[in-house]
């Protein structure tokens, strides 16, 4: 792991630069910010975090018939899901800015603690309502954990230095996204679904042990004014506006009473909140994030990027085992190949950035995207498997080439103040892409599935209609790449990078 060396970092909020040092950690005077870390095992608290949230994500999945047999709740089930997303995407803007007020170590450290008490809370759970609402708490500590892995790669590594980096916390996404369902089918199977929970917690207790003791943070900044009044309206309106794309049309119609509401209570509550961040001395959300060329063209590949993840790992496994008749265990390679290409370019993105510039590698990679998810358009009941997997690992590569080079350019362009709620927003509008893309790609598999399913013997799904709806599907997949693709022509040729400390560091 070159370059992963033990770095002792000293910088200030101020113009003076602060470089006296000993082996208790830095000394400071008036306000400063003190960072000295061994970035190691810190980088490694980081994957253990990444992990965590990623395996919690899909280990679940399987384990869902052992979880009803145990405590009922069938038709709640679907919520398990649902509230974890919830609560995990609505929080991440808000510690993305408490990270830059009060630092990325105590956030972190509070995630991991939630995450922890959610864990035990699932594991203890007696109810399917009990189970849910653990589950809430988990996503709350997901929340944090998540973008302030990401941030602290940014304060430790160069530029340079982060594409490589960005592969590790990729390769242990893409692993974790396969492991995670094959661990919950194994302890369901062979010990109890409890255990899916349970397992989080000597997790969490080795990476909170890594961040305390080798990520040294200290931050005297006087005292931070939190925007409390942001804070509440915007994480009830996202709450309110990701509730009505992951349910409306499902849990209830659009344009019913419940549907109207939920809409409308969530455009009236996000009006609010910017004309209130516009007053605020410290907002949640700064509104520059929304004015910045470079922040917006990340935003929008970082939405298309979350929604065509959705889409590949939630209806190739079941288009290759519906229509192609092979079992979970090739499915599961066939959407795997995804995983592979994914962290593969990402960790050699920094070679065509460094040297040709960020814009014509996301250029490359929206490129491979648009190619790769044009190829699905020919999926039929007759493809072979190794071709899906080879059309999957071919977009995995374009992921590859785009998504971390995005976030890397967005880290690089602003500074230490600004980086978490940078990160934070990047990461909130990928959630935010792969809700609306359970949305819509739902919305076509029903419309073209669900039309005739009476018409199907049983209640099995027609292989034919699957593959059309799958056709379908990935037609919208091209259309999504194509805006990547022009929003990627909008990256700036020239980045002008910001000091990854206050003080120029």
């Amino acid at each position: 792991m070159r370059g992963v060396a033990r770095a002792r970092v000293g910088f200030t909020t101020n113009c003076a630069r602060v470089t006296a040092a000993d082996e208790n950690g830095p000394v400071r005077t008036g306000t400063s910010i003190g960072l000295r870390s061994d970035r190691g095992p810190v980088l490694l608290a980081a994957m253990l975090a990444t992990a965590l949230i990623a395996i919690d994500s899909t280990i679940i999945s399987t384990a869902v018939p052992s979880i009803v047999a145990d405590i009922g709740g069938f038709t709640e089930f679907p919520w398990l899901f649902s509230c974890y997303l919830l609560a995990q995407a609505v929080t991440v803007p808000v510690y993305g800015k408490l990270a830059d007020l009060f630092g990325r170590r105590p956030v972190l450290l509070i995630g991991i603690g939630v995450f922890l008490v959610g864990s035990v809370l699932c594991g203890l759970a007696w109810a399917m309502p009990v189970l849910i609402a653990a589950r809430v708490v988990q996503g709350l500590g997901a929340g944090a954990i998540q973008p302030m892995a990401v941030t602290i790669v940014g304060d430790l590594y160069t530029t340079a230095e982060r594409a490589r980096v960005q592969g590790y916390i990729a390769s242990v996404w893409a692993m974790s996204s396969v492991v995670g369902p094959t661990l919950g089918g194994l302890l369901s199977e062979y010990a109890s679904w409890r255990w899916i929970f349970l397992i989080n917690v000597p997790l969490c207790l080795i990476t909170a042990a890594l961040v305390v003791k080798k990520f040294a943070e200290r931050v005297q900044r006087g005292r931070p004014r939190i925007d409390v009044r942001g804070s509440v309206l915007l994480t009830a309106g996202l709450t309110l506006a990701l509730l009505a794309i992951l349910e409306g049309g499902q849990a209830w119609a659009w344009l019913s009473p419940a549907g109207i509401a939920i809409t409308g209570g969530a455009v009236v509550l996000l009006t609010v909140f910017v004309l209130v961040e516009r007053k605020a001395a410290e907002p949640v959300l700064p509104l520059w994030v929304f004015k910045r060329r470079l922040l917006v063209v990340s935003g929008i590949i970082a939405v298309g990027a979350g929604a065509i993840w959705l889409g590949l790992s939630s209806y190739v496994p079941t288009y290759v085992q519906v229509v192609l008749g092979h079992g979970p265990l090739v499915a599961g390679l066939a959407v795997g190949a995804l995983l592979l290409g994914w962290p593969a370019a990402a960790s050699q993105s920094g070679r065509i950035f460094l040297r040709f510039g960020f814009r014509v590698c996301v250029v490359l990679g929206t490129s491979l995207a648009v190619i790769g998810s044009a190829f699905l358009l020919t999926l039929d009941e007759e493809t072979p498997v190794l071709l899906v997997a080879a059309f999957c690992a071919f977009i995995g590569l374009g992921m590859g080439f785009t998504v971390a080079p995005t976030v890397i350019a967005s880290q690089s362009s602003v500074g230490w103040s600004e980086r978490g709620v940078v990160t934070a927003a990047n990461m909130f509008l990928r959630s935010t892409g792969s809700a609306v893309g359970v949305a819509v790609f739902g919305a076509i598999a029903n419309a073209t599935v669900g039309s005739r399913i009476s018409e199907v013997a049983g209640t099995a799904v027609d292989p034919d209609l699957l593959s059309v709806a799958m056709v379908r599907i990935a037609a919208v997949m091209v259309l999504l790449a194509v805006v990547m693709l022009v929003a990627a022509t909008r990256i700036p040729a020239r980045i002008v990078e910001q000091p990854r400390t206050p003080d120029g560091v």
